[in-house]
C-alpha cells in the first residue's frame, strides 16, 4: 500500500476515533440528568436530600410511583391532555401541510410574497400574541373550553411547520403533479392522493413537535381554563412545590414518558423529515 494512502486512512480513524469520544461526551451530558431523575424517583425524601449525597436508593421505593398512578386528579389530566394533544397535533398536520403544499406548488405573484410573511413570523415570539388571543377568545366566549387549542390547529398559526411542509413539499418531482392534472385531478385530490400520502417524515416531524407544544404547555391551561389542573402542564408549572419530592420526580418521569415512547417510535421518519426538509428556494 503506497505510503500517502496508508497515512490518509491512519488520519480516517483518528478522526473517526474523536468523533466517536465526542458522539460519547454528549451523550453523556445529555443522559445525565435523565439518569439522576430516575434514581432519584426511587428515593425516600430523606435519601434524596441526604449529605453526602449517594446516587442509588438503599431500596427502590416503587410506592412513589404507585401514588402517582393512584392520584385522580393526575391520571385524568394525563388522558385529557394526551387526547387534546393527538387530536390538535393531527389537526395541524393537516391544515400545516394544506398552506405548506399551495406555497410550494400553487404559484402566484402574491406567492412570495405571503411567504416572507411567514418567515417574518417565524422570529415573532409567541408571548407577544398571547394578550390579542385571549382577548379575542374571551369575546368570542370560548374561555373554559378546549376551542382556543382547536381554532389555533385549525388555522395552522404556527409558521415554522408552513415553512417545513412548504420546503418539504418543494421536493417532489413535477411530473406527478402534471400527470394527475392531465388525468383531471383537481389540486385538492391532488394533495390528498399524492402529496398527504408521501409527506410520512414532515408529518411525523410536525406531530411530534405539535403534540408536544400542548403536552409541556402550562401558559394555556392557566389562561384559558378556570381549574388549571384539568390539563397536565399545571403540575409541572414553575413554582408548583409538592410537599413530597421524590413522588413529584416519579411524576415527571411518567410525563415525559409518552414523548420519548412517540419520539422513538416515529424518529426515522423525524430524521428523513428534517433532511427533506432543508432550505430550497
Amino acid at each position: 500500500m503506497p505510503e500517502p494512502v496508508r497515512k490518509a486512512r491512519g488520519a480516517l480513524k483518528s478522526g473517526q476515533f474523536v468523533y466517536f469520544c465526542l458522539v460519547v461526551v454528549v451523550a453523556v451530558v445529555i443522559l445525565l440528568p435523565l439518569f439522576w431523575l430516575l434514581v432519584s424517583s426511587l428515593k425516600t425524601n430523606e435519601e434524596y436530600t441526604a449529605y453526602p449525597i449517594k446516587i442509588f436508593p438503599s431500596r427502590p421505593q416503587w410506592f412513589n410511583y404507585l401514588g402517582i398512578l393512584y392520584y385522580p386528579p393526575f391520571i385524568s389530566a394525563i388522558f385529557r391532555t394526551f387526547g387534546l394533544g393527538i387530536t390538535t397535533a393531527a389537526i395541524t398536520c393537516i391544515t400545516g401541510a394544506m398552506a405548506g403544499y399551495a406555497f410550494a406548488r400553487i404559484g402566484g405573484r402574491s406567492s412570495r410574497k405571503l411567504f416572507m410573511v411567514v418567515i417574518v413570523l417565524l422570529i415573532v415570539p409567541n408571548i407577544v400574541t398571547l394578550i390579542p388571543q385571549f382577548i379575542l377568545y374571551a369575546k368570542l366566549k370560548l374561555i373554559n373550553t378546549y376551542w382556543p387549542w382547536y381554532l389555533a390547529a385549525l388555522g395552522a398559526t404556527n409558521p415554522l411547520y408552513i415553512f417545513m411542509y412548504r420546503q418539504f413539499f418543494l421536493g417532489f418531482p413535477r411530473e406527478l403533479e402534471e400527470a394527475a392534472e392531465m388525468d383531471g385531478a383537481s389540486p385538492f385530490q391532488i394533495f390528498f392522493k399524492i402529496f398527504l400520502p408521501n409527506a410520512k417524515p414532515a408529518l411525523a416531524t410536525i406531530l411530534i413537535f405539535a403534540f408536544n407544544a400542548v403536552w409541556g404547555d402550562y401558559i394555556m391551561p392557566t389562561m384559558y381554563l378556570n381549574d388549571p389542573s384539568h390539563l397536565l402542564g399545571s403540575f409541572m408549572a414553575p413554582g408548583f412545590s409538592p410537599q413530597y419530592q421524590t413522588p413529584f420526580l416519579a411524576a415527571t418521569v411518567v410525563y415525559i414518558l409518552p414523548v420519548v415512547i412517540l419520539f422513538l417510535l416515529v424518529q426515522k421518519n423525524i430524521q428523513k423529515g428534517f433532511i427533506f426538509s432543508g432550505l430550497r428556494g
